[in-house]
């Protein structure tokens, strides 16, 4: 049940999600319901990154369903980064030019579930990048236990046309702050809600206008729904922690993020 305040509030402000997997819901009925959601908590702009070759269309059906409000990146997520790799970059970068992209993404380097194939991941990431800097695209990065690694990465290519969103973020101040000198925003989700997570308590030192909203949908459901399916529509929960982080209105982090993510993706 949404409180009077919260109606009030929801009626008055536009947020952004700026990485949501909504279209990992394949029956028709419950991802119209979950746009639904979206769309009564005044979600009404959703970033999709793509994960690999498989994904395109299911992210194209979505961006043909609700064209005013969902938008596509392209790219090879580090975890399918497999013998296969270069093919799937191939495929990916010839879709490139058959479509409306607003990102290359979601890229980078995943060192949790396998470390083996870092040397690929290193070289797919490079790729990318690229592809980003050649069509003039802000790029989706995807790090997990990787932070090193990724700031070589940017350290090697760094571009004074390169920006984008180091999604997920979750590390310590010194990591945000450097991400923030490499042109980066953060992108800040659910995990921010967590007890015992640092990151509540050093976020204020990064000015709001280096940070973006997501919810990484259907994973990391930002409290109370922890350990549940994520929904965009649960956007609302991580802006109103950003409103007590920053000691600011709900209102006024919608703004500012979703301006952010204007600059970011030119739409």
């Amino acid at each position: 049940m949404i409180t009077f305040l919260r109606f009030f509030i929801l009626n008055n402000m536009q947020l952004t999600d700026t990485h949501t997997h909504l279209y990992y819901e394949l029956e028709a009925d419950k991802q119209a319901v979950l746009m639904e959601n979206c769309f009564e908590n005044n979600v009404n702009r959703l970033f999709l990154p793509n994960v690999n070759v498989e994904t395109i269309a299911l992210i194209d059906g979505m961006v043909a369903k609700y064209p005013q409000n969902c938008f596509a990146m392209l790219g090879l997520h580090p975890c399918e980064v497999k013998e296969d790799y270069e093919k799937q970059l191939n495929q990916i970068y010839k879709a490139i030019s058959n479509r409306k992209i607003y990102a290359v993404g979601e890229i980078g380097i995943d060192l949790y579930w396998d470390k083996s194939t870092l040397e690929n991941q290193i070289k797919a990431f490079k790729t990318q990048i690229n592809w980003a800097k050649e069509l003039d695209l802000p790029i989706v990065i995807h790090c997990r236990e990787a932070f090193d690694e990724i700031f070589s990465v940017l350290e090697e290519v760094k571009h004074e046309k390169l920006r984008g969103i180091l999604h997920c973020f979750s590390g310590n101040l010194q990591q945000a702050k450097k991400a923030v000198d490499f042109g980066l925003h953060l992108g800040i989700g659910g995990v921010v809600t967590y007890k015992k997570v640092e990151l509540a308590n050093f976020l204020a030192q990064i000015p709001i206008e280096n940070i973006v909203l997501e919810t990484d949908s259907p994973y990391l459901a930002p409290m109370p729904f922890r350990g549940k399916p994520n929904q965009s529509s649960y956007l609302i929960y991580i802006a109103e922690k950003l409103a007590d982080i920053y000691q600011i209105s709900v209102e006024q982090v919608a703004e500012i993020t979703t301006h952010n993510s204007k600059i970011i993706f030119q739409i």
